[in-house]
This record gives structure tokens, sequence and C-alpha cells, in this order.
């Protein structure tokens, strides 16, 4: 991902105080050090200090494709200096207003004798001077815009600026995300019902169609030798139980090799699936194998999410850009004696959250579902975790739904399914009711880790509005 960088100045202060341009140039090196990651390229537009700089960095900007572009304030500057750059790349921007120091050192500023050099100093400290104009000229341009102040070296600042460079990386890979769809909606569960045009003019993926009939033909065409290798991996992922009949391990083996090939065919990064069939068909006999390939997928960067809910495998799969897992998750059961909820959901599972070992399991039915086979049995791993729903309004707007909470320790349905206990701080009751009241589908996506500051940041460059419940 690119992103861009440029510093603002004003031209008239050079041949007035020769030693202010290179502060301020030396400034924003640390800045642009501080934004350089390995999967992070920083297109730098370097010290804008006039219309004519300003034409010619938006020109770079826009020729580069930069996502998002940091405004550092070095000193004040016009915001004629400012307002070109940013129009005409038209990409989201955050204003860094960013002292090189948390306060001038007043003795030895006020020591240096020569008003001309103090004034020279104070510039360097200017930032403040430029972030109002800015603020008020983006406002009435109609430009949203997002400010980041502190200084150069202050952790609470560099935190937010972090949590905007991971948005930009996220918004960017879902915009490149391709996006499999496969079989049909579980019947009568209107709330998952998705419509693909929006999802795409929101979230920029590409949603690929796909047939039950490539995967059979896929999977017709699976060794030996690819049934074996995936054996290893089971054994390697799974804490296998003995329970698990060789049938049901070479039919999910197979299944999982088919579900790995129509991933690599297609270049998809997630997956959203249901099928039933008649009773003893062979898509129906795919249909129920599919649980522990598709939870191999998940843990390794292609989310599925089952009863073809469309709008959950996007929360899932911004849970996983964002490195935080993202499991499929529906509300269990409430214990109100502990005060925590139980989510979880069958199907596939995010095992790389997983707290301890991940159990393949059999069962002898898949409740509310044709058949019977294979299952994972896992638990959240106990500490800070955040709900995550791509939910659709009564207006048909798009937009998250997140909370915050803990995953506890204590007692689970040990159903063969992903299952854990979460505590929230507004207490089980107000949680559920406020959940509900944002109008979510029943199905959620569940990330380690505390993220609604940054799923702040995500919706914003999205453009859409996110919910935050406690």
């Amino acid at each position: 991902m690119k992103i861009g960088l440029f510093g603002i100045g004003l031209e008239t202060y050079w041949p007035q105080f020769p030693d202010l341009r290179p502060k301020l140039e030396a400034c924003q090196r640390r800045v642009h050090e501080r934004l350089m990651r390995d999967d992070v390229q920083v297109v730098d537009a370097g010290l804008v200090d006039s219309p004519r700089k300003a034409r010619a960095a938006a020109d770079m900007f826009r020729r580069e494709d930069v996502e998002i572009i940091f405004l550092y304030i070095s000193t004040y500057a016009l915001s004629s200096t400012v307002l070109p750059v940013v129009q005409k790349a038209g990409v989201p921007v955050v204003v860094l207003n960013l002292q090189p120091a948390a306060a001038i050192d007043y003795n030895r500023f006020n020591a240096l004798g020569d008003r001309g050099k103090m004034t020279g100093e104070w510039l360097a400290y200017c930032q403040a001077c430029s972030a109002p104009e800015i603020a008020g000229v983006f406002l009435r341009a109609g430009i949203a815009f997002h400010l980041v102040t502190g200084t150069l070296d202050d952790a609470v600042a560099w935190a937010e600026i972090d949590g905007w460079v991971a948005a930009a990386q996220t918004a960017s890979r879902m915009r490149q995300n391709r996006v499999g769809v496969l079989g049909h909606y579980y019947g009568g569960m209107l709330d998952v019902y998705s419509d693909m045009t929006q999802q795409s003019a929101v979230f920029g993926c590409h949603f690929e169609v796909l047939e039950m009939c490539e995967l059979k033909a896929l999977r017709d065409e699976v060794t030996p030798f690819q049934v074996d290798a995936k054996f290893t991996q089971f054994c390697a992922e799974f804490d296998v139980q003995p329970q698990c009949a060789a049938d049901e391990m070479e039919r999910a083996a197979r299944t999982s090799v088919a579900l790995d090939m129509l991933v690599e065919r297609h270049g998809l990064g997630s997956l959203a699936y249901y099928y039933e069939g008649w009773d003893g068909n062979e898509y129906e006999n795919i249909v129920t194998s599919v649980i522990a390939g598709n939870s191999l997928l998940t843990a390794h960067g292609v989310p599925v999410a089952g009863e073809y809910e469309i709008k959950n495998v996007q929360a899932m799969k911004i849970m996983d850009l964002l490195g935080a897992g993202g499991s499929f998750s529906e509300f269990y059961a409430m214990d109100f004696d502990d005060d925590v909820v139980l989510l979880g959901h069958d199907g596939p599972a995010h095992i790389a959250i997983a707290d301890g070992p991940v159990k393949l399991v059999p069962l002898s039915v898949y409740h509310g579902k044709p058949g019977k086979g294979l299952s994972i049995e896992m638990q959240v791993r106990n500490g800070p975790v955040t709900l995550l729903s791509v939910v659709q309004d009564g207006q048909g707007k798009l937009k998250l739904l997140s909370a915050e909470g803990e995953s506890t320790p204590g007692p689970i349905l040990q159903i063969g399914n992903t299952n854990s206990r979460y505590r929230f701080s507004l207490g089980a009751r107000e949680f559920v009711n406020r959940w509900c009241q944002a109008g979510p589908a029943h199905h959620c996506a569940i990330g380690v880790g505390h993220l609604g500051a940054v799923l702040d940041k995500v919706a914003a460059i999205f453009g859409i509005d996110h919910i935050r419940i406690g």
C-alpha cells in the first residue's frame, strides 16, 4: 500500500529565517521514518510552500495512487497551499498537528537575545496556528478530514496515526478482495439476505458467484496423495478426537482439498456458502463435509461464513485484515448468574484465535441443517475481544456495529461447536438490548483485542457510520 505525506510551510519565511527550513525538513523526515513499515510505501512530496508545489504534490499522489494522505503541519502555512493537494488527490486526509516537543524551552528561547532568531525558533512550534485555518477551509470545501494533535514523539498521537495506517491498509485490501458466494441462502433467514451491488459499492470488493458442480468436479480430481497431505494438516492443526471415523476423515479431507483448489482457481479472499441438496445427493455429501476445510481456510487468511452470510463474511474479513481473527458467531445463551453472554456457532471457526487445542469432533446431527459429519469444538482465547457486524439499516445503508468486551473463563456448552463466554461493561442485559436495537443480522464476527478506535477509522475511510456499543 502507498500512503502520501507532505509537509507545509510558507516560502516567505525562508529568506527571513535561514535556519528554519532545515529544522522543519528534519522534523518531516522523522514523521516519514515513523510511517515506514514493511508493507507500506511512503510517497513523500516534501515541504509544500506554494500553490505551484501544491499542484505538483497532488499530481504525484494521483500518479502514485496513494490510499491516504498525511498532512504534516511543520509551521504556519497558507491554506491555499493545502487545499489544491487534497482536492485533487481525492483520498482521505489526516492532519498531523505535531509539535517538535511538548513545550518550548522558555529560558533558552528568551536568552537568545535576537528577536529574529527567537521568531524563527517559535515558528518551528507554530503547528497549532495553521490547524484551525486548515480545518475551517476543509469544512467550507466539504472535505472530510481527521486531526491528530500531539508531539513528534507522542505515544498517544502515534497510536492514532498507526490506527489510520492500519485502517487504510484494511480498506485497500477490502477493495482488492474477491468474495466467493457458493450455494444459496438458508431459506427464511431474512436478516442475512444481502445486496451484493451495495456491498461492492461500499467496500469495493468483487463477488464471484460459484457453482456446486464446479466444487464437485474439483473434488472428483483429488488424488490419494492430496488426501494424505490433508490428513497430515488436520493432525497438525486440530486435536483429532478418537471418535472421528476414518471414512469421515477421508470425506472431510477430500472436500478440504477441493475447497483449496476452488479458492486458488478464483483467487478468493473470503467465502460465504450454504447448501442443502436432496437427501443422499452428492452435493449434500460435499456440503456436510466442509467444516474442517473451511476452518483451515479461515485460519489462513480466507474467512468463510456459513448460511450464505455475505454481510458477516465482510466483517470477518475486516477483522482478519486487522490481525484480530474474526470467528463466525451468533448469540447462544445468556448467563444471568455470571452476567455474561455465550456466543458461538457451528461450522467454520477461526482456529488461529483459539484458547488451547481445537478439537475435530464427530456430530451425529447438524442442528437445523442436513446430514452429519465432522465439526470444530473450540473456545476463543480469554482476554479482550471485539464483536463486529456489517449492518444494513432500514434505509438500505451499510454501517459497522461493534462492541468491546472480554472473553472470560467458565463453563461452556460442549456440543461440538465454537463456544465462549463474553462479558461487557454494560452488563449482559443492557448489552443485548442495545446490540439488537442497532438492527444487525443474528451473526457477528469475533476478534481478539479492543479494536473500536481503529474500526472508527475504517468506517470513516469507507464513508459509513460506525455504532459502538458500550
